[in-house]
């Protein structure tokens, strides 16, 4: 099946989504881009022009541009602020939605895209593209199988000097919002429980070029007293880790550890005597599937899966906004200075 598709925001950012749906064999073929739209119609027609679209239709009014060409899906790639109501505008022409992320603005706008999906009988999902990389469906497979034990904690790190100018450097909790969201949302798929609440300082470090929120540390309570623990900033020069953050896995017969990149290192106890135990290494096994290992290009491609099957992606927005409860909760936390509860909300 070959969809048509029109993508609202024509930023920097949609050139990752044009990129991956013209060129990556997961996805070559299967998308015709009918429309592009951005408040800056020179924007939307230079992308065009950069993507060889010249059939597309071009515009600044999404309504308009829905209208005149039908599409079966909206790629929603705007700034979050205006995320809610490009969401309601494609579901009210009839189009399945897949959104950039952070997936709303609150829990409330977000639980209300969520009904109008539902109302609608379309699919909303978000783009958290970090969740599909090898090294995290990788991890995921070592948790499942029991090989470290049973899991105690999930530790990350995440220290990078990100120089984006734009909207960002002005965006408040730019941090936990905007890039912490995948992280937490990959400890939640890795470790497959539930968060409960969190405790969060959040700062603005020495030097930061951001307005607000720029580094974070937060702890995290997951169910079956699972605990996670993030230490991140975007303020951070000298030493960056990778996008992905550097990860300790603790369980109770050992720990995995990941630089975020292609290097683990697992290892378990292998005799029951000794104050410290002797270890052997253990292999972190493939991902179940290859194809679930392109980051954009694998979650475009299981968003398109699941309309051709009538299943719900793995990123539908009733899932996805539990990462999103994680960030408001720590948000709310930081703001207070108080552990949080994580409210899941009875649409999740």
């Amino acid at each position: 099946m070959v969809f048509t598709a029109v993508l609202a925001g024509c930023g920097g950012m949609s050139k990752g989504w044009l990129s991956a749906i013209s060129e990556h064999p997961l996805l070559k073929g299967r998308v015709e881009v009918v429309g592009l739209v951005d408040l800056d119609r020179a924007t939307a027609e230079a992308r065009a022009a950069e993507f060889g679209l010249a059939d597309a239709v071009v515009g600044t009014d999404l309504d308009a541009v829905l209208e005149k060409t039908r599409p079966d899906l909206l790629f929603d790639v705007v700034i979050p602020v205006a995320r809610a109501g490009v969401v309601a505008t494609g579901l009210r022409h009839g189009c399945h939605v897949l959104s950039e992320k952070p997936m709303a603005t609150s829990l409330d706008e977000g639980r209300k895209m969520i009904a109008e999906a539902q109302a609608a009988g379309l699919i909303h999902a978000v783009v958290q593209n970090r969740r599909f990389i090898s090294g995290v469906r990788r991890i995921r497979r070592l948790i499942e199988s029991g090989a470290i034990g049973e899991l105690a904690s999930l530790n990350c790190d995440f220290f990078i000097g990100a120089h984006f100018g734009g909207f960002r450097d002005k965006m408040e909790n730019v941090l936990l919002l905007d890039m912490a969201i995948h992280t937490l949302d990959a400890a939640r798929f890795m470790s497959g429980k539930v968060p409960k609440a969190v405790y969060c300082l959040e700062t603005n470090p020495p030097g930061s070029w951001y307005r607000h929120g720029a580094a974070a540390n937060a702890i995290f309570e997951f169910s079956d007293n699972v605990v996670f623990n993030y230490r991140g900033s975007w303020a951070a020069e000298g030493a960056k880790t990778s996008w992905e953050s550097s990860w300790r896995v603790v369980g109770s017969k050992g720990t995995l550890l990941w630089d975020g990149d292609e290097s683990f290192d697992a290892k378990v106890v292998a005799n029951d005597t000794g104050f410290f135990r002797e270890l052997e290494t253990v292999d972190v096994p493939p991902p179940v599937d290859e194809d679930q290992t392109h980051g954009h290009a694998s979650v475009i491609a299981e968003f398109l899966g699941a309309i051709e099957s009538g299943r719900q992606p793995e990123t539908v927005s009733t899932d996805n906004i539990k990462s999103l409860a994680m960030v408001f909760a720590a948000i709310e936390s930081a703001k207070t200075g108080q552990r949080v509860t994580i409210d899941l909300g009875p649409s999740t």
